[in-house]
């Protein structure tokens, strides 16, 4: 897994939201984005990641802060995830991981001793000239939005 740091340029990936709107990283220009990536759309602790970025969706905003989601789900999964738990925020639907490959989170994992390639719970804050600022590679899902506020 070759993951991209802090300091280096984000890639400029494009790629279908739950509604099958384009979403790339120029929309973004400009602005400080939050990219967060999960595993699988409604397991428990996707969903309380995601959850508590929504809690806190308010306070982000406030501070300048935009947000995407990204899985490798499709673009109904990514729908009904968005529905379900009203997040106010797109959710890519990555499914050929364009833009998992570009960020490298997809890499070797292991689960209750089974060794698997899969997406890593890893979220980049891209700042306003499409750098990234900051790195979180052991998220806390119950505390995600405290993760990126708070200064290094």
């Amino acid at each position: 897994m070759n993951t991209l740091k802090v300091g280096d340029k984000a890639p400029n990936f494009e790629a279908f939201d739950e509604q099958g709107n384009t979403i790339k990283l120029t929309d973004y220009t400009g602005k400080k984005l939050v990219v967060f990536f999960y595993p699988k759309a409604n397991t428990p602790t996707c969903t309380v990641e995601a959850c508590n970025l929504r809690d806190e969706y308010a306070e982000l905003k406030e501070k300048g802060y935009e947000i995407l989601g990204v899985s490798a789900d499709s673009q109904r999964k990514q729908s009904n995830f968005k529905k379900k738990f009203n997040f106010p925020y797109p959710l890519l639907a990555d499914v050929n991981k364009e833009v998992i490959d570009a960020f490298g989170v997809w890499g070797e994992k292991k689960f209750m001793g089974r060794v698997f390639d899969g997406i890593h719970r890893v979220t980049f804050v891209i700042d306003e000239n499409g750098v990234i600022s900051k790195v979180i590679d052991k998220v806390k899902a119950k505390e995600h939005a405290s993760q990126i506020l708070e200064k290094d």
